[in-house]
């Protein structure tokens, strides 16, 4: 391939773009400008860029995160891609689409784009690749990153570890390379569906897992939520094309530990005040970032249903986030149904 050549022969020469400047695109940009490679973070609000180039950090989103002069901030999409190597996108699902098609004239022929977004586009179901891919047309390969990369340790500089998905080991050994560092050890695997659905699928299971926290409940609790809850998603994963083995790994039970447990976990902390009685619509509009697990929850409960998947967990905080029932009759009715193998 082209592109295997171009990238291992002027990694340094040419930018990365960021497409996105939350949290996590901050983090990303922070570790790839690090590395010494020249990237590129866009931001939806010009002010935003501007108050990066001055400051160099992100005041809205990451300041204690203070970025390498590697690293230059733009609200042009056209220049944030301009002979860039590689593309990451970090837009909240939501809005992924629509900013793909605006970036999609734009793109270097050949460039790899790379989804590290962690949900679903929820008109439709479909996973974040297969929106870019229609966004983008066939010109450029398109990747997946994901696992357990909580923003404000990656920007710490904590050791932390990620996979990147393709089927084509000639697209990801290059982009593991591209994204890999001293703290960043980046793993390969070909099932692009199982790492995109583990990233999008825990999130309702931290939303819950946060509910749990706020209820008062324990570790005994929060274990076995996580446990049965990673049985349910790799039951859906599985029904929607994903390798089993992709969810006991770090794009499934590791992401899992990690957004189920931190308090930096933007889904958890939701579920928390959830559980301590605050309105959904309250936690929404007093929140900077997207909890990814809100929409999530309504397009996976579609999605199972459909397809018929047993997924009593997702089902209950579908009822408690959009239904009015109250988190501890959520847990009641959890409990009480009726008792079965283990691995029936």
């Amino acid at each position: 391939m082209a592109w295997y050549s171009w990238a291992m022969s002027e990694a340094r020469e040419r930018p990365v773009a960021v497409i996105g400047a939350g949290s996590w695109g901050t983090g990303l940009a922070w570790l790839l400008g690090r590395r010494g490679l020249t990237t590129r973070l866009w931001c939806r609000r010009a002010e935003l860029a501007e108050a990066i180039a001055r400051e160099h950090f992100n005041p809205s989103y990451l300041p204690e995160a203070q970025l390498p002069d590697t690293v230059t901030a733009t609200a042009d999409l056209a220049e944030a891609v301009r002979d860039a190597q590689a593309v990451l996108f970090t837009v909240p699902s939501v809005g992924l689409r629509a900013v793909a098609e605006q970036l999609a004239a734009h793109l270097p022929a050949g460039a790899p784009v790379i989804s590290a977004v962690k949900g679903l586009d929820h008109q439709t179901g479909e996973r974040m690749t297969v929106v870019l891919r229609a966004a983008i047309g066939e010109d450029n390969p398109v990747a997946a990153l994901s696992g357990p990369n909580l923003a404000h340790e990656i920007a710490a500089g904590q050791p932390a570890g990620a996979v990147i998905a393709h089927p084509d080991p000639e697209v990801r050994q290059p982009l593991q390379a591209l994204l890999s560092s001293p703290t960043f050890r980046v793993y390969t695997n070909p099932d692009v569906a199982g790492v995109e659905l583990c990233g999008a699928l825990k999130n309702p299971l931290a939303i819950a897992a946060g509910v749990s926290d706020g209820l008062g409940y324990g570790d005994n609790t929060k274990a076995a939520l996580m446990t049965r809850g990673m049985h349910e998603i790799t039951r859906l994963g599985v029904a929607l094309g994903a390798d089993r083995r992709t969810f006991a790994g770090l794009c499934g039970f590791g992401d899992l530990l990690a957004t189920c447990h931190s308090p930096h976990s933007r889904n958890r902390t939701l579920g928390e005040r959830l559980g301590r009685g605050e309105g959904l619509d309250h936690i929404i509009h007093a929140s900077s970032e997207v909890a990814e697990g809100v929409p999530t929850t309504r397009t996976a409960t579609r999605l199972a249903r459909g397809l018929e998947v047993e997924m009593p967990i997702l089902y209950e905080l579908h009822a408690v986030l959009f239904e009015g029932k109250p988190p501890s009759e959520a847990v009641e009715t959890l409990l009480g149904r009726i008792t079965v193998e283990e691995f029936h």
